[in-house]
Parts: C-alpha cells; sequence; structure tokens
C-alpha cells in the first residue's frame, strides 16, 4: 500500500481559503500551508490579497491572479470576499471548482441571503463547510449541494458513532440528553 504522501504529492492541495469581508478583515479562514506560519503573517498575507484585488469587479464571475508565487481565484457578493489559493503549479479550473463549490454551499445554507451579518450568524455552518471541502489541504468536495445537503444534516441518528456525527450534530444530540435527564 502507498504512503499518504505519495497520494498528496499527485492530487490538487488548496494552501487556503479565505472569507473576508468588504474592509478585509476576516470572517472566516482555513489555512492548510505552513507558508504563513504566524497569525501575523496571515494576517499580512489577508491584507495583502484584499488590496490587490478589491478593485477588481468579480461580482459576476470568478477572477484568477498570481500573488506571492501562488494562483488565487476569487470572487465578490455583496459584502464578502471569497479566495482560494494554490499553489503556482495548480490546476486553475480545479481551484475555480473548491472556489464555487463554497460560494454555492454558502448560498444555500444562507438562503440566497450571503452578507456579513448573516456570515457571522452562521459561522458554525460556514467552518463545517470548509471542513467538507478540503482536509489538510487536499480537496474532497467541489459541489455546493453536497456540501450544504453534508452540513445542513438536521436529523440526528442516535445510533450513528459518534465519529461520524459533526460536532453541531453531536451538540444537538447531547443537548437533548440533558433535557431528558433533567425533565425526568
Amino acid at each position: 500500500m502507498a504512503s499518504f504522501s505519495v497520494y498528496r504529492d499527485s492530487c490538487p492541495l488548496v494552501k487556503n481559503i479565505l472569507l473576508l469581508d468588504s474592509e478585509g478583515k476576516r470572517v472566516a479562514v482555513k489555512y492548510y500551508s505552513d507558508e504563513w506560519s504566524t497569525n501575523a503573517a496571515k494576517l499580512a498575507y489577508e491584507k495583502s490579497v484584499f488590496t490587490k484585488t478589491q478593485k477588481t469587479n468579480a461580482r459576476t464571475e470568478a477572477e484568477i491572479t498570481m500573488f506571492d508565487n501562488n494562483i488565487v481565484i476569487y470572487k465578490f457578493i455583496q459584502d464578502l470576499h471569497f479566495f482560494v489559493t494554490g499553489g503556482d503549479d495548480e490546476n486553475e479550473l480545479i481551484l475555480d471548482a473548491v472556489l464555487q463549490g463554497f460560494f454555492d454551499a454558502v448560498t444555500l445554507l444562507l438562503r440566497n441571503k450571503v452578507d456579513k451579518s448573516e456570515a457571522l450568524e452562521n459561522l458554525d455552518l460556514i467552518l463545517l463547510c470548509l471542513d467538507e471541502i478540503v482536509d489538510r489541504g487536499m480537496i474532497l468536495e467541489t459541489d455546493g449541494n453536497v456540501i450544504a445537503n453534508k452540513v445542513a444534516t438536521s436529523s440526528v441518528d442516535p445510533a450513528a458513532p459518534l465519529s461520524e456525527q459533526t460536532i453541531s450534530q453531536a451538540l444537538a444530540l447531547a443537548r437533548e440528553h440533558l433535557t431528558r435527564s433533567l425533565l425526568s
């Protein structure tokens, strides 16, 4: 059986996914690369990429730019800016599929009301989206409908092992058990 690193070297990798507001401030971010090892480096990268892209018109279709030897795919809606970063040797179409999947899933989960306040109210769902899309840089899913369905699964199967439940499902189940024990 081949080692994990062999597969990792042969598949496209995402370095980060950023969701910033219209001022370049973080709403939700996830880094999968050690390229930005400190929080200060991450904040500086976010500010730089935001500054470089803020004057573009990426509202109808995603735009692509090279930035610090990375490919950055981005799209804006309302007061939110979506970014996906990959290495300069990555396929732009695959990175675009990741961006579009994230964008579509967020749009579905926020019921087409995609703005900063709604995103902050549903930050848990957005962070779960990021977990469903990419794991340690490896792309798991790019279909927005599939991602949104996995995140929004409201039916908790109490018989399912804890390892197969999302955090919100496990918390809902724990809350239900606590409520029953308090009422009994």
